[in-house]
């Protein structure tokens, strides 16, 4: 699509499937997708893996000057992942143990101006579409179309349980809702940018929507925009 590049963000709750309409704008756009999220759980991998106490605020800033954080477009897959130090990680941060931890980790303030500052910096060409909790009021307060998601927690539920279900069979549906309602505590209480709705933002409820009634909506007002 030949037009001026924008800037797209997608912040909702947890398995509204943020990061499917963000992958699937950002190849009819030939945009490139940022997976907000991964950059959290990738910091996380590598505080649970170097016993990193992040209580200790001296300890993180520390922590925080060792780690290198990329996205890789991988042909075979044609989706872009997440490269921590040099290593691929994309799979081991998708982990329940990072999934229990991560709203934790993401809630200190210095990993947010570490991660916002690295997010920002990506951003600088625009062209850009990125999801996580506070990319529409945090990291691009001035982006050219903001969409917030939502869906009905049972439905959320079922979705993760599916996903976590293929890479670990032993999980419970008990156990997926407990994460979930957990994270969504977390993310809409913590101090520093805290996931709500942005003013300009609008809102998708997905709950009886199909992906590609989702896409064609998005893309909708993505043209609009362009």
């Amino acid at each position: 699509m030949e037009n001026k590049k924008i800037i797209i963000t997608i912040d909702g709750w947890s398995s509204c499937g943020k990061s499917t309409l963000a992958k699937q704008l950002a190849k009819e756009l030939g945009y490139v997708y940022i997976d907000s999220g991964a950059m959290y759980r990738a910091i996380t991998l590598y505080f649970l893996r170097n016993h990193v106490d992040w209580t200790d605020t001296a300890e993180v800033n520390e922590a925080l000057k060792n780690i290198s954080i990329e996205f890789e477009f991988n042909a075979k897959s044609q989706q872009s992942e997440i490269i921590l130090n040099g290593e691929n990680v994309e799979y081991v941060i998708r982990d329940l143990v990072i999934a229990e931890k991560v709203s934790d980790v993401a809630a200190i303030k210095e990993v947010r101006s570490f991660a916002v500052a690295q997010q920002q910096k990506m951003g600088e060409k625009k062209g850009v579409v990125m999801d996580g909790r506070d990319i529409g009021t945090t990291v691009f307060p001035e982006a050219e179309l903001k969409i917030f998601m939502t869906a009905d927690i049972a439905i959320r539920v079922e979705r993760r349980f599916k996903e976590m279900y293929e890479k670990n069979p032993n999980i419970t549906i008990e156990e997926v809702k407990t994460n979930l309602e957990m994270r969504d505590y977390i993310d809409s209480h913590r101090e520093v940018s805290p996931l709500r709705k942005a003013d300009d933002a609008i809102e998708i409820d997905n709950t009886h929507l199909t992906q590609e009634q989702q896409l064609n909506y998005a893309m909708e007002l993505a043209r609009k925009v362009i």
